[in-house]
């Protein structure tokens, strides 16, 4: 276990059932906001989601009165065009997503194609359709790699639960038999990124999420200190399902000021 140490330089922070479910903030969130930049903290907020861009969440947090640089977001859409760049130089896909994904794979040179594509990559998408489901299965079939953009089952929203990227992408891994590939948290490559743009070492760094088997086990895995906020997805009662568990476990993002303050 990671020691219990007050002082941190740095804080990666997910988004969806952390600072917000939807277009609703949540409690403590402008409070948490200014404690980091008051006290010169690093700061990353580093998200599973991959429909919007960098510049669309930023502007979705300042239509929530929150003004953040778009510089401290990082998605699950930027690491999985980051991996397809890093794989193959003139890479071709077909892509389920939004609009977030779609830029960042461009952005990366990413051609997109229903003609015999490299790869078939899945992110969240509010226009999903059955049509999308049977064009990823027979491409996948004929031989493209399939990808997801995170692992997350379901996402939290001011309405309730919804599906989210693994949920959509089951039915092409169950017809056809193949296992995605997914970039988003917990795989240490979108982590490794993440820390290096927080910028600072991940023994001085806290992760702070509402998911054990994203947030919580890539903090973990990571060698950052975490913390586990019960205002998404996670219940209390469900964290001693886990082979592992967090440092600390708060009821929402605006205790963590007090509990990594240097004031004793």
């Amino acid at each position: 276990m990671i020691e219990a140490k007050k002082t941190k330089r740095g804080f990666i922070c997910d988004m969806d059932g952390v600072i917000y479910h939807g277009s609703r903030l949540l409690p403590g969130t402008k409070e948490f906001l200014d404690w980091l930049y008051r006290e010169n903290k690093h700061f990353l907020f580093l998200t599973n989601s991959s429909q919007l861009t960098p510049e669309g969440l930023q502007k979705k947090l300042a239509k929530m009165g929150l003004e953040v640089d778009a510089v401290h977001f990082y998605t699950s859409a930027l690491a999985t065009a980051r991996f397809i760049r890093s794989q193959s130089e003139h890479a071709t896909a077909f892509v389920i997503g939004a609009g977030g994904l779609k830029e960042a794979l461009s952005a990366e040179g990413v051609a997109f194609t229903e003609k015999e594509p490299e790869y078939v990559i899945v992110g969240e998408d509010n226009d999903y359709h059955y049509d999308d489901i049977v064009k990823a299965v027979r491409l996948t079939m004929a031989g493209a790699k399939l990808i997801g953009t995170n692992t997350d089952l379901t996402g939290p929203t001011e309405f309730g639960i919804i599906p989210a990227c693994r949920s959509l992408i089951a039915p092409i891994e169950r017809a056809t038999g193949k296992e995605a590939y997914y970039v988003g948290k917990p795989n240490p490559l979108m982590m490794r990124t993440g820390i290096r743009i927080l910028g600072v070492h991940s023994e001085e760094a806290v992760m702070i999420g509402d998911r054990m088997d994203t947030d919580i086990v890539a903090g973990i895995e990571s060698g950052m200190d975490t913390v586990l906020v019960l205002s998404g997805v996670t219940s209390r009662e469900e964290i001693g399902r886990f082979p592992y568990r967090p440092r600390l476990v708060l009821s929402g993002i605006g205790e963590v000021p007090k509990a990594f303050s240097d004031k004793r």
